[in-house]
């Protein structure tokens, strides 16, 4: 494989950091990207994935700031390798009755959840056009079907970003372009579920919660397709889920 990189927005210690060592050990360039003040758990990661055999670059970045994310893309081109796969993994899942939810709390999510995903796929899109291949995967949630009590800040971004995704398919995967996205319904193996909702976490032992190495395996298949059979959206869920 000529050497590609592929970087992953919204890199933490559980789906975005198993993605990351997913693509890793296929050869990857991993470039992993959170807020500045997680430096130390990015080097962690990258720490991480080099023991493993492969390489990763830390980058702290608020992908909100369009200036930063421009000069993210540049530096990664420039510096480390061609984008091949670019992920975007950002949540901000937050509960608020409708008459406590601020207007800052609101647009803070719209922001991380949606926003951030536009200025990543523009950017992806603008160094993959040229080569005329690439592989775009945005991060759903149960909430990108349908709005839950309490969730109109992460529904509404959720539902954004699932549009955002649909028309960079349209526009960009008959220029070579795939874009995905992986609706994630159900409950993750990481230490909120573990502290917030141990009755969820107790499911672990049944397969009843999403492993996040299982998670990152579909990511790679997808980026594996044929173009003869692209996946535009896929469910993941733990095989005593719910349906969304």
């Amino acid at each position: 494989m000529t050497k590609q990189s592929c970087l992953v927005v919204g890199a933490g210690d559980a789906t975005g950091g198993a993605i990351a060592r997913r693509f890793a050990r296929e050869g990857y360039e991993t470039c992993i990207v959170r807020r500045a003040r997680h430096m130390d758990d990015l080097n962690a990661l990258a720490e991480e994935i080099g023991k493993d055999g492969g390489s990763a670059h830390a980058f702290g970045v608020d992908a909100r700031d369009e200036d930063e994310m421009v000069d993210l893309f540049a530096k990664i081109e420039k510096d480390v390798a061609p984008l091949g796969v670019v992920v975007f993994n950002i949540g901000g899942n937050v509960n608020f009755p409708i008459t406590e939810m601020t207007s800052r709390v609101y647009r803070k999510v719209w922001e991380m959840s949606c926003y951030a995903g536009f200025l990543t796929g523009r950017e992806a899109a603008k160094v993959m056009l040229p080569r005329g291949k690439g592989t775009m995967l945005f991060t759903g949630a149960t909430a990108s079907l349908r709005g839950g009590p309490g969730f109109s800040a992460f529904a509404g971004a959720k539902h954004g970003l699932r549009a955002l995704a649909q028309s960079l398919a349209r526009e960009l995967g008959p220029q070579g372009i795939h874009v995905a996205h992986v609706i994630i319904d159900g409950a993750i193996d990481t230490a909120f579920i573990k502290e917030r909702f141990p009755e969820r976490y107790a499911l672990k032992g049944r397969d009843g919660i999403l492993q996040p190495d299982d998670i990152a395996e579909n990511y790679w298949n997808i980026h594996c397709q044929n173009r003869s059979a692209w996946t535009f959206e896929m469910d993941l869920r733990p095989w005593m889920e719910k349906m969304a």
